[in-house]
């Protein structure tokens, strides 16, 4: 067997959990730790012109999904779709969620973030905020949020926001592909998921009530106190340590949808709209060989050989119609789609509720 070159074995530790992924994830985690709770990056926001830390990290963020996304788009150059999608998030992020805002807070304005929405952006629906910001903004993030948000995704899947816009999932489509395979695949991590993204929902959903029923009760002290608590304590936990902390210092770890896929409050929401809308992965009939590909390469989990194997196309809350399921398969089995008319079985209350009966995590290829 020819030994590995230098940049051989590099790639290989990266990539596999070896001794160069650990040090990268320390790295990031460390670097997260030291944004969030140290100002000591501000001297070299101050070097570079930037006014802080915040600008610093915002531009710092697009540079990553600007040159992980050009590395994508040369890998799957041949794919169409990865293109365009790649190309929009990199037009999201340069636009909507760096210089949009940049240009705002030189104005003198609100630095405001287009491409975010509750419960992703919890405080942009927090009434405490609404006379710090414009009134079209405010009607623009009620009117996403409770409109546009659900209908989207009825009509297109998750995929429209968390593969096409978000930065988070921007970030983990460019920067994070080497890692994208490392996501954990057993009936427990599946088990995990269901239970943390929806009780972070859960905990968006109640402390955004908390906040308008502290606003329309201003004397009474017990909510008002109440809100500021769950101000600190959910910017300190959820968006600090679950978002940037975990969600990238694990990347070369854990993969790179660990927000995204354990805790992040939109992406529990979309799930759960998806599982009612058009979206959908077809499965050609008899042409699945088995060779696992579709299973590895999927960020958020899924085992997509197990609904191959059985012939069955399948709408998954979790999936972000990233497409690279479709992509690394051989034969073409797989097909992102939208469609009007869906198999009465995947209708089911039961499914909506427990995805175990298509054969995902209970089927024979979990324990291969």
């Amino acid at each position: 067997m020819k030994p590995m070159t230098a940049a051989e074995w590099l790639e290989h530790s990266n990539q596999n959990r070896g001794a160069v992924a650990w040090l990268l994830a320390a790295a990031l985690t460390g670097f997260y730790l030291v944004l969030y709770f140290t100002e000591w990056l501000n001297p070299a926001a101050k070097a570079l012109g930037l006014d802080g830390k915040w600008t610093l990290y915002g531009l710092l963020y697009t540079i990553a999904i600007i040159a992980g996304g050009i590395h994508v788009m040369r890998k799957y150059r041949r794919n169409r779709y990865q293109l365009v999608r790649t190309a929009v998030v990199i037009f999201v992020q340069l636009t909507f969620a760096f210089s949009i805002p940049q240009l705002l807070k030189f104005l003198g304005k609100p630095e405001l973030y287009f491409s975010y929405l509750w419960p992703l952006k919890i405080d942009y629906l927090d009434p405490r905020n609404f006379h710090h910001y414009p009134l079209p903004f405010v009607i623009y993030s009620i009117v996403g949020s409770f409109i546009a948000v659900p209908v989207l995704t009825l009509l297109y899947g998750k995929r429209w926001y968390c593969s096409w816009v978000c930065g988070c999932g921007g970030l983990a489509n460019t920067f994070g592909e080497p890692w994208r395979h490392l996501s954990a695949k057993s009936g427990l991590a599946w088990r995990i998921e269901k239970i943390t993204i929806h009780a972070v929902l859960v905990i968006a959903v109640a402390i955004t009530s908390l906040w308008f029923a502290s606003a329309v009760l201003p004397e009474h002290q017990p909510l008002a106190r109440a809100g500021d608590l769950t101000r600190q304590w959910y910017g300190l936990l959820v968006v600090s340590m679950l978002s940037g902390v975990a969600g990238v210092g694990l990347y070369p770890i854990g993969g790179t949808r660990v927000w995204c896929r354990f805790f992040c409050p939109m992406a529990a929401l979309l799930g759960l709209i998806q599982k009612l809308g058009r979206f959908r992965i077809r499965v050609k009939r008899d042409m699945c060989i088995s060779c696992g590909l579709c299973t590895k390469y999927c960020e958020m989990g899924i085992d997509v050989r197990a609904y191959a194997q059985s012939n069955r196309g399948f709408t998954r809350a979790s999936c972000v119609g990233c497409g690279l399921c479709a992509e690394v398969c051989p034969r073409g089995v797989l097909r992102l789609e939208n469609v009007s008319r869906r198999d009465p079985q995947e209708l089911t209350l039961q499914s909506f509720l427990d995805e175990s009966w298509k054969g995902g995590y209970s089927s024979p290829a979990w324990r291969e």
